[in-house]
């Protein structure tokens, strides 16, 4: 979870200089006000640095939100996970916190532009990074306020003199016995589905879509190996656009054998505008940007449907989820090692601080085979740092572990065989009732999700109130989703699956067999302290009946849920009996690959309750 400001960003100035200087080039010409969303030309969850201009104008780090500037506003529109971060980064700047309730799915600042704005009044948006679907709204929403949309400026390059280049970081294969499906058979995969939908051509742009066709891995984005690239895909021919150097002689010979060109990245919009009249293109309207839907010419008639890449990737087949099952185990590993040398430090009253957690876990994960980088920026949170989801410690502001009280700990581990995400809370010192209390809540969402079953291609949405049922019997709730898909070797965050009623129950969000999806309901005390319990589950083929196929979730993750949070007489006996037999396949599986003080912590803490 990269929420880092670039570190060359001070070097501009303040925030207040680089607002003014904005609007000294929104005046030259004619915009009345300017939106900065939080995306590049492939939409991307996190973004390599050059696209990082709302960071770089407002101070704000977190990785969602919305920069609207005026002559004489200016305000960054961000949800319930990022408040208290936005305000404190915010203070002083001139730049107003504009708050979103969790899961909103209109755009406000549509909303505040319409009604601040006068009619004729022209609002500029940089096309290339605006998604189709994004564009769609804003302009419709402008339109009926008598507002025109440019969408052909970017002002960044004006503005921001320091401007980070595109990514240059070599592309590698991510080769079998990893990657589970050769190259040309994901083709043709792809191709299938376009004959089915009657298309010649298939655009993609969405990164980890583009690595996972091409068993292709990078480094261009912080935590997630994916490059920068667009790819254009014939019935015939397939086209990857990617930066000079990046792809070696000896790469682009292997894609070659496979039917895949190397082309210049900055020449995707004109390949478009290069197809022949009549024929067919499919793209997805969530995944591709207005810029490159413009790119299309008027002859070219378009498919809209999701790229069949989502789908495929996010169902793992039978050997990526032994790959998986196997980096569990080391992840686990790793993690045994960490908490048996946090409680025997912590024991002897070391120092330790929340960035010594960060630093301590990717070190021994490091060790592990196949590890490549962590997932996610570890977010360790300590009383009432844990109770901002998104949290960050910063060698400015962060906490040292002493006192009592929660420490909450979310991480993850990009390896060549998986990625791994994981939220664990542990006690310090002594803890309240009160914190077991949330604590044993959070564990039968947990646990209640885990251990359900559910028709086959139910939308994923609708499994949220599940894992909520205790949380809401208790009269509390928590403002994020209980689950995301996570990538093999890919993103930590991926579709189209997501378990949160925040979410539209749409089609092509059903759950299905293969799919990996975290389970990861919290409880938040603003100032207090946070409780979050996380682990990833598979889901697989349970049993097929008259009324049709039914699935379950297999837990992945391997790793002790620390019994001593737990308020045991909350917990009824089938719960206790799920909870002793996960503890006991964790003793299980990761017994062969401890030793010493790991080994004697796995033990301690897989002990039945």
């Amino acid at each position: 979870m990269n929420d880092r400001l670039p570190e060359h960003a001070g070097a501009a100035g303040p925030v207040s200089a680089r607002i003014a200087r904005l609007r000294d080039e929104m005046a030259r010409l004619g915009l009345a006000a300017y939106v900065v969303p939080s995306s590049d030309p492939h939409l991307s969850e996190y973004l390599p640095e050059r696209w990082q201009g709302r960071q770089w104008l407002s101070g704000f780090t977190g990785s969602v939100g919305t920069l609207v500037v005026t002559a004489d506003f200016a305000g960054v529109w961000v949800d319930s996970r990022y408040w208290v971060q936005a305000e404190a980064q915010l203070a002083g700047t001139g730049i107003q916190l504009m708050k979103m309730m969790a899961g909103q799915q209109s755009q406000p600042h549509v909303e505040w532009l319409a009604q601040h704005l006068a009619p004729g009044a022209c609002v500029g948006v940089d096309g290339a990074v605006l998604g189709l679907a994004q564009a769609r709204a804003l302009s419709d929403g402008l339109e009926a306020a008598g507002i025109p949309l440019r969408t052909d400026e970017d002002l960044l390059d004006a503005v921001w003199p320091e401007r980070p280049a595109l990514p240059a970081n070599a592309v590698f294969e991510h080769a079998l016995p990893y990657a589970s499906a050769a190259r040309a058979d994901k083709l043709a995969q792809i191709r299938r589905v376009m004959g089915e939908k009657g298309a010649q051509w298939h655009f993609v742009s969405t990164l980890d879509d583009l690595a996972w066709l091409f068993n292709l891995r990078g480094a261009d984005v912080n935590f997630n190996p994916v490059f920068v690239a667009h790819a254009l895909i014939g019935l015939e021919e397939a086209r990857l656009f990617v930066g000079a150097g990046k792809v070696s002689r000896e790469l682009a010979d292997a894609l070659a054998r496979d039917g895949v060109q190397i082309a210049p990245y900055e020449q995707a919009g004109a390949a478009l505008a290069a197809l022949p009249a009549g024929a067919t293109l499919l793209i997805d309207p969530r995944r591709i940007t207005l810029g490159l839907r413009e790119a299309v010419a008027d002859g070219v008639r378009i498919v809209e449907a999701v790229n069949p890449s989502t789908f495929a990737k996010s169902r793992k087949t039978s050997e990526q989820a032994e790959q998986v099952r196997a980096t569990m185990e080391q992840d686990g590993a790793a993690l045994a090692e960490f908490f048996a040398w946090f409680e025997t430090a912590l024991g002897r009253g070391e120092a330790i601080t929340e960035l010594t957690i960060d630093e301590r876990i990717t070190a021994l994960r490091a060790r592990r085979p196949g590890f490549v980088s962590p997932s996610f920026a570890t977010i360790a949170g300590f009383n009432a740092n844990g109770a901002m989801p998104h949290y960050r410690a910063t060698q400015a502001s962060h906490a040292s572990i002493a006192g009592n009280g929660l420490l909450l700990i979310d991480s993850g581990g990009q390896y060549l065989s998986g990625t791994t995400d994981i939220t664990r809370v542990v006690p310090v010192g002594s803890i309240t009732e009160a914190h077991q209390r949330d604590f044993t809540l959070v564990l039968k969402g947990m646990i209640a999700l885990s251990r359900t079953q559910f028709p086959r291609g139910i939308r994923a949405p609708m499994l949220d109130a599940i894992a909520r049922a205790p949380i809401w019997e208790a009269g509390v709730d928590y403002g994020h989703g209980t689950g995301h898909g996570v990538g093999y070797f890919l993103n930590v965050h991926e579709g189209p699956q997501v378990i949160s009623h925040y979410a539209p129950a749409e089609p092509f969000t059903a759950m299905e067999a293969g799919m990996i999806t975290s389970v990861e309901p919290g409880i938040y005390r603003p100032g207090q302290w946070g409780v979050r319990i996380e682990n990833l589950v598979l889901a697989r083929l349970e049993a097929e009946t008259e009324f049709g196929a039914f699935l379950a979730f297999e837990t992945l993750t391997l790793c002790p849920i620390d019994t001593r949070c737990i308020a045991r007489e909350l917990l009824r006996e089938d719960e206790r009996a799920w909870l002793n037999a996960y503890h006991e396949t964790v003793r299980t599986r990761l017994d062969p690959h401890v030793s010493g003080d790991a080994k004697a912590w796995l033990h301690t803490r897989t002990q039945p309750i």
